[in-house]
């Protein structure tokens, strides 16, 4: 397996992907809806990952009924999550290691809120490592929309084509083939389908990256 190009960049995505935070969320979602009276599968909350809020709003509403409280619904899975913070997905730090090494600079292009992504980068010790942060506040279309990924490589300083797109949802990996970047998916809670091989180099963990980068 070989990139068409060497990438003259890197954005990752975080839910999933830089941190290992879909478990966390999704324990919070299923508490908030039990908290409320109703039951979510494990098959509805798939069909949330990797969407911003707006999109999830809108499926919430889809499963639940119009009248879905949906700001008591997120109110609940903050408390339920609290001021934890997701720890880092294997092979995170040793990628950023590399691409430090190889003077590869890296951003962010996440549908979380910007937050989310400050609690994450200040106890990870990543603020300064990250020349850019695309959150979901940044965009006027989330993903599965392409606009995340050009904005990132806008401010990464890097045409779209020569960006190496790091994923693990649908919705992500759709937004970065839009955009026209290299893209990797390392499955998290999703399965990699036929669909998303079309797209994406599919690889089993972080640690399999930095070998693609040095061919």
């Amino acid at each position: 397996m070989s990139l068409p190009r060497r990438p003259r960049a890197i954005v990752f995505d975080l839910d999933g992907t830089l941190i290992d935070s879909e478990t966390l969320v999704k324990e919070a979602h299923f508490a908030a809806c039990a908290s409320m009276g109703v039951a979510m599968s494990d098959a509805q909350f798939l069909s949330l990952v990797g969407m911003h809020r707006e999109a999830n709003d809108l499926q919430l509403k889809a499963y639940y009924g119009d009248d879905f409280p949906l700001e008591d619904f997120i109110a609940a899975t903050r408390a339920h999550v609290g001021q934890r913070a997701a720890p880092l997905k294997p092979g995170a730090l040793e990628l950023m290691d590399a691409l430090d090494e190889l003077k590869l600079p890296y951003g962010l292009a996440t549908s979380s809120r910007r937050p989310w992504v400050e609690r994450h980068f200040a106890a990870h010790g990543l603020t300064k490592r990250f020349r850019a942060a695309v959150t979901r506040q940044d965009c006027i279309e989330g993903k599965p929309h392409p606009e995340p990924y050009l904005n990132a490589s806008r401010l990464l300083g890097a045409a779209p084509g020569d960006v190496l797109a790091l994923e693990d949802s649908y919705a992500g990996v759709t937004s970065a083939h839009a955009a026209g970047c290299m893209t990797v998916m390392v499955p998290d809670l999703l399965e990699a389908t036929d669909e998303m091989r079309e797209m994406a180099f599919v690889l089993t963990s972080l640690n399999d990256v930095a070998p693609l980068l040095r061919r």
